[in-house]
């Protein structure tokens, strides 16, 4: 009896350390992973918002057309680095009716931009999950054209 309580002291766990690690380290990569691509996501998800800005803010100019906004949304985002093709952006002039019945002119300048998963996109799809692929970026920027003073 002395001597089997001598050999279970004798066991230790060595490299349990190891094991356990093994087992820990692919998801801190998975997750590692999954915050490096929403970090990507919301950059570009910042650069297109301001590429509506800025293509709204042309719009409202004097003597600009829907063809300068929509060449200033893509300058803007070729400058930004977002250079695949996107969907031509659509530029809206409407009129907008405010409470107590004054009415203003407003113009809308709407930006999709198709962005992948740069790391979480090709591990899910190995696993057959579905969310392999690109993700619609979107926004929108509406501002109001001013009439120039003493216009009508």
């Amino acid at each position: 009896m002395a001597s089997l309580i001598r050999l279970l002291r004798r066991v230790d766990d060595r490299g349990a350390e190891l094991i356990e690690f093994a087992l820990v380290l692919p998801i801190l990569l998975l997750v590692f992973a999954g915050i490096v691509d929403f970090g990507l996501l919301l950059q570009r998800y910042e650069v297109v918002t301001n590429a509506a800005r800025e293509g709204a803010r042309v719009a409202v100019l004097p003597n600009y057309t829907a063809a300068d906004a929509r060449a200033r949304v893509q300058n803007y985002l070729d400058a930004s680095g977002l250079t695949a093709t996107i969907p031509t952006p659509s530029v809206t002039y409407a009129n907008q009716t405010l409470t107590g019945g004054k009415t203003i002119r407003v113009v809308t300048v709407s930006v999709q931009y198709p962005s992948g998963l740069v790391f979480i996109g090709p591990i899910v799809g190995i696993f057959g999950g579905t969310a392999y692929g690109t993700v619609n970026l979107q926004a929108a920027s509406a501002m109001r054209i001013e009439a120039a003073a003493g216009g009508s």
